[in-house]
């Protein structure tokens, strides 16, 4: 099974109980279709490069998943029928993304170096 990653755009018009319903039914979608979720991330009402459909926020949503080929297909056209998504990006992630995911999620990124001084330098 190849590893994907999409983000989803939904209106900012929804309340946040309706915004998690929606996300809720994707994450439902993709794990009945045999795709195992590896992580989610709610990013919230983020502020848009530009406007969509004259809104100029939406709610950001990011799920990284294992699934077969043909469950993209599939999932992009249940999220083109649904009009409370703004836009979609499903991006198939290659080995190198994979390593740089799983380091961002152990928090290798977040740990800080020691800093050298010239003391410790001599």
């Amino acid at each position: 099974m190849q590893q994907y990653e999409i983000v989803i755009v939904l209106t900012p018009l929804l309340s946040v109980d309706t915004a998690k319903e929606a996300i809720a039914k994707y994450s439902k979608f993709i794990t009945d279709n045999g795709a195992e979720i590896v992580q989610e991330d709610n990013w919230g009402l983020r502020k848009l490069a530009y406007p969509i459909q004259k809104k100029t926020t939406g709610y950001y949503h990011l799920t990284e998943f294992k699934a077969p080929g043909d469950l993209i297909n599939k999932l992009e056209i249940e999220l083109r029928r649904d009009e409370r998504v703004l836009r979609f990006l499903t991006i198939s992630l290659d080995k190198h993304a994979i390593a740089y995911n799983e380091k961002k999620r152990s928090g290798a990124f977040n740990q800080k170096k020691p800093v050298k001084t010239e003391e410790a330098a001599s």
